[in-house]
Formats: C-alpha cells, sequence, structure tokens
C-alpha cells in the first residue's frame, strides 16, 4: 500500500460507517462512470477505423467465435468481462 492509499484508508475510518457507506457507493459510482467513458472512446475509435476502411464487416457468429476462442486462451481476460 502506497502513503497515500493508507492516509486514506486512516481518513476513511476516522468517519462514521454511513458517511463510510455513502463513500463506497461514491467510489463505487465513478468507477463505473470511469470504464463507461472508456468503453466509449473505444466504441468510437473502432467506429472510426472500421469507417476509414481498414476493418471488414464480419457476421455475428465469427465475431462471437473468436471472441470466445480469446477468452479460451486467456481465461483471466474473462473476469473483465
Amino acid at each position: 500500500m502506497t502513503t497515500s492509499l493508507e492516509q486514506a484508508l486512516n481518513t476513511v475510518s476516522q468517519l462514521p460507517p454511513e458517511q463510510q457507506a455513502m463513500l463506497v457507493e461514491i467510489i463505487q459510482n465513478r468507477l463505473i462512470e470511469s470504464r463507461r467513458k472508456e468503453i466509449a472512446e473505444d466504441a468510437k475509435e473502432s467506429i472510426a477505423t472500421f469507417q476509414q476502411g481498414k476493418l471488414r464487416p464480419q457476421s455475428a457468429e465469427t465475431v462471437i467465435s473468436q471472441l470466445q476462442k480469446a477468452l479460451d486462451e486467456n481465461p483471466m481476460r474473462s473476469r473483465k468481462l
């Protein structure tokens, strides 16, 4: 743990339980929003790449098959999905 993380945990532990719960909810919501923004940026980049002709259309079956193969080859990645 870094010093700043330890300081944050010490500060949080001094809050009443209700405020600690609120803080957990706020942090979870911020993480969710951050992930949504990351996904949106990835989607924009993918669309731009497709529109530039750098990707070719594929059937849903092909994409799902490739995704399943990638997940089978690297099971740790499937935990993030």
